[in-house]
């Protein structure tokens, strides 16, 4: 299970470290795709399947289908942790998400997302002065 706030650094090559807390359950490798807000998702592989099996079944005769499923896979990248339990995050991704030397890994239980550190705490503020009203909002769908 993913679960956890970590700040990261990225290197001039694009890697970035993987919290140890995380390893164990991406060893078989992971997937980095555009995620929502200006973010990026990492899955696990098996989770990744899941969701692009999905993905694979939207209609293909409907725009916004077609468009997600497009911005999702073709937007993927797959990649392996490497010995020192870093990842390598493509130029094109970092680009996406506006990531530069500082990223924060947080981790949403079977999939965790990498966000700019600055946009990070942004987002992170505006979601936590809404706590208790998005609480209530999900309460009436019973979560």
């Amino acid at each position: 299970m993913l679960l956890g706030e970590y700040q990261h650094t990225i290197d001039e090559k694009g890697r970035m470290a993987i919290p140890a807390k995380f390893r164990k359950m991406l060893s078989g490798g992971v997937v980095v795709t555009k995620g929502s807000e200006e973010c990026l998702d990492l899955y696990p592989v098996e989770e990744w399947t899941k969701l692009a099996e999905k993905l694979s079944r939207l209609p293909i005769n409907q725009a916004d289908a077609r468009a997600f499923a497009r911005l999702r896979l073709a937007g993927a990248s797959h990649a392996e942790i490497d010995s020192q339990g870093r990842v390598l995050i493509p130029d094109y991704l970092r680009s996406f998400a506006g990531i530069g030397a500082k990223a924060v890994i947080v981790g949403l239980y079977n999939r965790a997302e990498i966000w700019e550190e600055e946009k990070w705490r942004r987002y992170r503020a505006a979601i936590e002065a809404k706590g208790d009203e998005i609480a209530e909002r999900l309460g009436e769908l019973g979560a």
